[in-house]
């Protein structure tokens, strides 16, 4: 659940965070490391659809291709809709690094950060309703329980946590690699983490990535409606839109339960890569726990930008946006938009965790891509190529 760069938001590891710092004030959620022996990338394979594979590697291909290639990512995945609503799959790589195993098309990944997009949508759902308040004090809803150095719960509003202007400090940066690889948290355990540490900035004052919000905004919805947040999310979300592969998992739940690439890990950032595939996502809960497919992301970002998830009057709030420093990325309530080089802008959100980074989103006409790759990018060269990779699939 790294914060956003010049690039994109991002979850993270500690050695991703300390990199982007000089792009970005923002903390970062630590996500582990483990010695599980040294893996090399394999060379970039083509595998496109078959109703486009006769007609060779398109633009989007060479793209992922670059990515294994030239940036080191074990695979890359990417799924592309047009206006039309054709939809075309993408691979490159291996889906294991010992086994040399094919990439699975459309395959499981941990969408990191994206979940927060799915997160503001129960919130916003819930405002529609009329159950909770998007400027209504954290206090009205979780009374005495956001407390500490320069921290106010009747200060900081629900729009601040969503938005990332609450001031609120990162808990990730503070938790072991081991820890958040096998333990699992309780999101008041998280929470209490942060509070240990003084606020960031003034609630209201200036932007400020912190996962930290999105726990709390997650309790706000498990006190409001007495369920908890997988299940909330499933029922308004998960269920009502028809993504068939995209998840909560279980506590304790430590692998992908469909078929899915293997995520690798890199730390030191010059370190080779590890296998990271299984691990307790709970460190990342409200702010960066699911699990999806490039083409169900697809179809959760479609439905929600064409009004299907959300009142008008919620999704014009959940894409009412702020500038995120200079790099033309703006965030609105658990939603970004990006230029596009063809020109307008697309909406979606992006994630990391370690072993997998997603990108994508999708335009007011329709287009929609989402791209995966199967390690955290650890220079701007690839990060770069990341980005680029989404542009060309929705500009071609």
């Amino acid at each position: 659940m790294r914060s956003p760069t010049e690039q994109s938001p991002r979850s993270a590891t500690r050695q991703g965070a300390r990199r982007r710092r000089a792009v970005s004030a923002a903390a970062a959620l630590a996500i582990g490391v483990m010695t599980l022996g040294v893996l090399a990338p394999p060379a970039a394979s083509d595998s496109v659809a078959p109703a486009v594979a006769a007609a060779g590697p398109d633009a989007v291909q060479r793209a992922l291709n670059t990515l294994v290639r030239d940036d080191g990512m074990p695979a890359a995945l990417a799924s592309v809709k047009d206006r039309n609503g054709r939809t075309r799959t993408y691979t490159a790589g291996v889906g294991d690094l010992t086994t040399g195993a094919k990439v699975p098309r459309d395959g499981q990944v941990r969408i990191g950060s994206n979940t927060k997009a799915f997160t503001a949508v129960v919130v916003l759902q819930l405002v529609g309703e009329g159950k909770i308040d998007l400027d209504a004090f954290v206090d009205t809803y979780l009374p005495g329980l956001v407390r500490g150095e320069g921290i106010d719960g009747n200060r900081i509003t629900v729009r601040h946590l969503l938005q990332h202007t609450s001031g609120l400090p990162e808990y990730g940066v503070h938790l072991d690699d081991d820890e958040i690889r096998n333990r699992y948290f309780e999101p008041r355990e998280l929470l209490d983490l942060a509070l240990e540490h003084p606020a960031d900035a003034e609630p209201g004052k200036t932007w400020g990535y912190s996962n930290t919000n999105y726990v709390l905004a997650g309790l706000i919805v498990q006190k409001v409606t007495g369920r908890p947040l997988a299940e909330e999310m499933d029922r308004r979300i998960i269920q009502r839109i028809g993504l068939r592969h995209t998840y909560f998992p279980a506590p304790g739940e430590m692998t992908l339960r469909e078929p899915h690439p293997r995520g690798y890990h890199r730390s030191p950032e010059d370190g080779p890569l590890r296998d990271f595939t299984e691990m307790d996502p709970s460190a990342g809960w409200a702010a960066g726990q699911l699990i999806s497919t490039n083409s169900d992301l697809n179809r959760f970002f479609t439905a929600l930008l064409a009004g299907r998830l959300l009142p008008a009057a919620q999704l014009a709030e959940m894409r009412t946006t702020v500038p995120v420093g200079t790099s033309g990325l703006r965030y609105g309530l658990g939603l970004t938009s990006r230029t596009l080089s063809c020109g307008g802008v697309y909406w979606g959100h992006g994630g990391d965790i370690a072993g997998y980074e997603t990108r994508g989103g999708v335009t007011d006409d329709g287009r929609a891509a989402n791209v995966a790759v199967t390690s955290i990018p650890t220079d701007e060269a690839a990060v770069r190529h990341v980005s680029e990779a989404v542009d060309t699939a929705l500009c071609g």
